[in-house]
């Protein structure tokens, strides 16, 4: 399991305790990582502070630059040790205690879960810009999956290792998904909950980002659409 944190130190240290509390029950190889992206609040001294007090079970990885929220997925992807990785993010707008509900899905005919927020808790436009892009990526890129932008996922580490991810934007998550796709992944997916972010805002939705995003999109759709065709 692990985290993609940048500028999250409200949110971060409750949540590696509770996935710290939730994964003994299922199973008894478990290791929680956090992938630091170069947070500047505080996040590193406090992850410092929970890999003293968890040094078996925690692992902390920081990136002294910002790689984007592409560059972190890959660190987590290569770190990895077990053979199931679930991530979702660290700013608590999922409860990392739904993941019973992903683990029960992965039947050993399947090897990618992936949530649909029942409700996106967000302010109203970007409800409706994150359901416009959802439904604009399942359509453009043909995307197995309702909700490419749940990031609460529960993969097979045997898949991932087929998979050579390039985007370092938020279009990591339709590359992810296109690219299992095209190695036969077998998808399940189920609704989970969507919190109000309680601190810090989304990253995804400043205009550099979202103009790094799309620009990375367009080759993306060139390469995995067109030309490998």
């Amino acid at each position: 399991m692990f985290f993609p944190c940048y500028n999250d130190a409200h949110t971060i240290g409750g949540l590696v305790e509770k996935a710290l509390a939730i994964l003994p029950p299922l199973t008894d190889r478990f290791e929680v990582i956090v992938i630091d992206d170069g947070s500047s609040d505080g996040s590193q001294k406090l992850l410092r502070d929970l890999a003293k007090k968890y040094p078996k079970v925690f692992r902390p990885i920081f990136h002294r630059m910002n790689q984007g929220y592409g560059g972190v997925l890959k660190d987590g992807f290569r770190n990895a040790r077990y053979d199931l990785v679930f991530y979702t993010d660290g700013d608590g707008q999922y409860d990392v205690a739904e993941l019973p509900i992903l683990w029960g899905l992965m039947t050993p005919d399947v090897n990618f879960v992936n949530g649909i927020k029942m409700e996106r808790k967000d302010f109203v436009y970007r409800v409706i810009a994150g359901n416009f892009y959802a439904l604009l990526m399942r359509w453009v890129f043909m995307l197995p999956i309702y909700d490419v932008d749940c990031d609460f996922r529960l993969i097979r580490r045997s898949l991932l290792s087929k998979l050579n991810l390039k985007s370092n934007s938020g279009s990591v998550c339709v590359e992810l998904t296109k690219k299992a796709q095209k190695a036969g992944a077998r998808f399940r997916q189920v609704s989970v909950h969507h919190y109000q972010r309680k601190y810090g805002e989304s990253q995804f939705f400043k205009p550099v980002r979202l103009v790094k995003t799309f620009a990375e999109l367009i080759p993306l759709w060139w390469e995995l659409m067109i030309k490998k065709k």
